[in-house]
Formats: C-alpha cells, structure tokens, sequence
C-alpha cells in the first residue's frame, strides 16, 4: 500500500513539472479561457437586468437576488474548494466547477420564471467558486519568479478585456434578441466558451493534475468539514446583510454572529494541528505580513474601487438618461488600458515590487478626483458628460497595476501545499471587500440624492471611494516598509 503511494507521488512530481513550458503556458491558456467566460457572465447580467425585469415579469426583490445569489454561493464556497483542490488534485475540481456554470448557464437562459433564475444564479456561483481557486493554485504550482508576475499579468489581461467586451456584447445581445430573447442570449453565450475550457482542460491538464489522491489524512478528516461548515456560515453571515437589499434590520445580527463563528473556525483550526491533522487553512500564513498586508491591501481596493463602475452606470443611465450601451461604453477605455496594464505590471512586478502598487493607488485617487472635478463641471454646463471617460481611464490604468502585482506579492511565500485555500482566502476578502463598499456607498450616494443633486451625490460617493484607497495606500506603504526592514 505505501509503496503505491509512493509511486503515485513520484509520477505526479515527474508529469507536474513546472519548469515544463509547454505544459503551463497551455494550462494558463485553459484559466483564461475560464476567468474569461465568468466575468463576461457577471458584467453582461448587470447590463441585462431591465430586460429580465420585462421578460419575466421581475420584482426589484427578483432582480436583487439574481446578483446577490451568485454572490453569496461563489464566497461560501471558495475557501473550502481551494483546500479541496490542494489534497484532491486542482485539475479536476476546475474542471467540475467549469461544468457546473455552464450547464446552469444553459439552465438559465432556459428559465421559465424568475425563481428558476435565481437559482441557476445560486449554481453558477458555486461552479466559480469551486474552479476560481484551483486557477490561482495551479498559477503557484506551475510558475517561479518572473514567469510568475507575467503568467498574473496575462490573467489581468484576461481580466480587463472580459470587463471591456462584457457589457457591450450584453447591449448588443439584447439589441439583437428583444427582450424577450436578448437576456436569455447573455447566459447562452457562456455555453460554448465553457465547453472549450472543457475540452481543452481535459486534453492539455495532466493527469495526475485532474485526479490525486490525497498524501496525508484520510477520508473526510483531510478535508477538515468542521472547519470548512464553520468557515462557510460565518462568511455567509457576514455577506448576507450586505446583498440581501430587502432593508430588514434584523438581518445585521447576523454579523456579531459572523464574528463569533469567525473565532470558532480559528480555534478549530488551531485544534486540529495540535492533533497532528493537517487544517483548512494554515494559519501560519497569516503571521507572514506579506501575505496580511497583501489581503488587506485586496479587500480594501475592491471595497472601494468596485463601486465606481456601480456609481458611473447609475449616473449615467438614471441620472443622464443614456441607454444601457451608451453607458457601457464609458468603461471601454479603462478595461482595455487595465487590461494592457496588468500585463505591463505582471513583467516587471519582480523588479519594482510593492513600489507598482502604490503608483497604481496613486492614479486611482487622481482619476477619483479628475472624476469629481469633471462631474461637477459638467453640472456647471461647462463640459460634456463623455469627459468621464477620460478621467475613469487613470482609474482602469490603476486596476491593472495594483490587483496582479498585488496577488504575486501577497502569494509568493506561500507554501504550496495550501496555494488553492490562501489564494481563496484572498478571493474572499475580495468578495466581503465588493459587499460591503457596494452597500455602504450606494447607500450614502443615494442619501446625498435625496436631499441634493446627482452632481452632488456622485462627489460624496466618489469622495468614500478615495478614502478607502488611501487607506489601501496606507497599507501599501507599510508593507514596503516591512519589507526593506526584513531584507
């Protein structure tokens, strides 16, 4: 029995080698694709909306849920899929969570009403959830040093032209299909993206990258369920309250709760290494303050950065009367330029460090502010509205040289055999981040609405953005700090 573990082992090692150029640079290919078909998915809905409310006779309550429910699965999840991708094989998983979006994607252009809707948007953020970490720990698995920052910077890449080509290919779907048809197009286009990731997946991934037996534990207690049960409900408390939007008070008890189950999975986790098992996540990760900082920089930026686009579109489409296309194209020049960034960023992380994050956060404050300053211009009847595009563009400048090279910094000490869970970790963050600012700013924007004007709203929403990225900038300057006093 040893000796055919061993075996296994030794042909892992051989097949997985990760200075094997053709291998990784056709599994990065296979990512892409993937990272491609999940972001188109996400950015196309938002567009799509208006027509699922006419098409299936919505309620807002409807229309909430269809965001918030692939939400809430894909951060459940996430921790728990990339452990399991670490003792499993990460191969395999991918390709599972690739088949759980796209038949769901299927399912809900097929969709009767809103409810089935709703819950093929449930099983689409579980297929992201189980597939997005098994991306980030191959990429740690299968590149070094330079290889690595490029490999993060073409996954930028990937990330910009998805955010780019999204909503227009959603405005134009939907023009082409009515409204009846249209939106259902915007959830039938993942189809044939994701039977590609199938196919070359199952071709290009090695096998013992699909399919591994697991090297220590046994059965269940290798995957640790307790910690992974305490782990999911206390992230699921805590992003409830915030994507939930039907305004019931008594939902924001669920975050102490959050909190409480926050500290149950950390004294579990503890627990289980005192019993010689190894944990979910190993917590002796967190004392590294690369990796703290490196989080903490993550969720920041996404609480803050994220809602620009939610803000723009609002403004733009309510505020301006433009059409949903029209609004689309102001955040064209942003995701090609982040797009061109992040690969620019991703060469060159090696060499400048933590110094790329902090140019980048210092462009997205300037854009916020040549934002504010052309708002409220336009307002004043002295400029055009199309300015926007302009000063958004530093801000798409900025995404791409502050999310890849930030995720090479916060990863590279990383141990390998916990790459799916850390990297989840930080996709968690990510999501809490994206909750939480999504929540808290639209709130306080549409607050300034009431009693102003959408000028004046726009500069209180874009003012709470640029003071979370400065408290991002903060962090980055003290893990530069860090840094130099470690070296």
């Amino acid at each position: 029995m040893t000796s055919s573990h061993i075996d296994i082992d030794q042909l892992a090692d051989e097949q997985l080698d990760p200075t094997a150029d053709p291998v990784r640079w056709r599994i990065l290919a296979v990512l892409m694709v993937t990272i491609f078909m999940t972001l188109i998915s996400v950015s196309i809905v938002n567009v799509a909306l208006p027509s699922i409310r006419l098409g299936l006779d919505a309620t807002q309550s409807d229309l909430q849920w269809v965001l918030s429910g692939y939400a809430l699965t894909f951060g459940v999840v996430l921790v728990a899929a990339g452990r399991a991708g670490d003792i499993m094989g990460r191969g395999g998983l991918f390709l599972i969570g690739v088949t759980i979006f796209t038949l769901s994607s299927v399912a809900a252009g097929l969709a009767p009403n809103a409810e089935w809707l709703n819950a093929t948007r449930f099983a689409q953020g579980i297929g992201s959830g189980l597939l997005n970490p098994q991306g980030l720990g191959m990429i740690q698995h299968y590149f070094r040093g330079d290889a690595r920052g490029r490999a993060f910077g073409y996954f930028g890449t990937t990330v910009g032209l998805s955010v780019a080509v999204g909503p227009v290919l959603g405005g134009l779907l939907i023009e082409l299909g009515g409204p009846e048809l249209g939106w259902r197009l915007t959830f039938l286009v993942n189809v044939p993206i994701g039977i590609t990731a199938i196919v070359l997946g199952l071709l290009w991934f090695p096998r013992p990258l699909i399919v591994r037996l697991p090297r220590t534990g046994s059965g269940l207690r290798s995957l640790d369920p307790v910690g992974a049960l305490l782990l999911a409900l206390a992230v699921l408390a805590v992003l409830f309250p915030f994507v939930e939007g039907s305004g019931d008070r008594r939902v924001w008890w669920l975050l102490p709760l959050g909190a409480v189950l926050g500290w149950l999975w950390i004294k579990w986790e503890q627990r289980y290494v005192r019993l010689g098992l190894n944990p979910m996540v190993d917590l002796k990760v967190f004392s590294t303050r690369s990796y703290t900082n490196g989080i903490t920089i993550m969720t920041l930026y996404f609480m803050g950065v994220t809602s620009v686009w939610v803000l723009v579109a609002l403004y733009v489409q309510e505020g301006n009367g433009m059409t949903a296309l029209q609004s689309s194209a102001f955040g064209i020049p942003a995701a090609l330029l982040s797009a061109y960034a992040a690969h620019w960023a991703g060469s060159r992380v090696a060499r400048y460090g933590r110094k790329l994050v902090i140019g980048g956060l210092m462009l997205a404050l300037f854009g916020l502010g040549l934002s504010i300053l052309v708002v409220l211009l336009t307002d004043a009847g002295h400029l055009s509205i199309w300015w926007l595009m302009l000063s958004l563009s530093f801000i798409g400048v900025a995404q791409g040289t502050v999310i890849s090279p930030n995720q090479t910094l916060t990863l590279a000490n990383v141990p390998l055999d916990y790459a799916g869970s850390s990297g989840a970790i930080m996709q968690t963050g990510q999501r809490i981040g994206t909750a939480v600012g999504i929540a808290v700013i639209t709130a306080a924007m549409f607050y300034a609405l009431a009693a102003t004007s959408w000028a004046i709203a726009m500069v209180v929403g874009f003012s709470l953005i640029s003071i979370v990225v400065v408290l991002a900038l903060l962090v980055a300057f003290k893990d530069l700090r860090d840094r130099r006093q470690s070296s």
